[in-house]
C-alpha cells in the first residue's frame, strides 16, 4: 500500500503534503524532527490521508495537493478540520491498519 497525507499547521496555517509507502514510520519522523521540512513546524497534525495500491496514483495525488487547485480542494474538502479541533498525528496512527 501507499499512502498520500497531510499534515496541517495550525499556527502557520499550511499544509505538509507527502506520499509513503509505511505511513507509521513516516509520521514517527515527521514527529521526532527528523524531517528538515517540518522540523520548523511548531504544532503540524495529521488530517487527511489516503491509501492506493499503485505507487503512481500516490504520487499523481501527491502531486495534484501541491497545486493551486489541490490545495483549495484540500481547504474545501477540510474546512471543519481546519477550523476546529483536529486529533494529533500520534493519536491517528492508532485507527491505522
Amino acid at each position: 500500500m501507499y499512502y498520500t497525507y497531510v499534515l496541517w499547521d495550525a499556527q502557520g496555517k499550511r499544509f505538509y503534503i507527502g506520499y509513503t509507502e509505511n505511513i507509521r514510520r513516516r509520521i514517527a519522523e515527521h514527529l521526532s524532527g527528523k524531517n528538515h521540512t517540518t522540523l520548523r513546524y511548531e504544532s503540524y497534525h495529521l488530517i487527511f490521508y489516503e491509501a492506493f495500491i499503485s505507487k503512481d496514483d500516490a504520487v499523481r495525488r501527491e502531486k495534484y495537493f501541491k497545486t493551486t487547485k489541490g490545495r483549495t480542494a484540500l481547504r474545501l474538502m477540510l474546512r471543519n478540520s481546519l477550523t476546529g479541533s483536529v486529533t494529533v498525528a500520534q493519536q491517528t496512527l492508532d485507527l491505522l491498519v
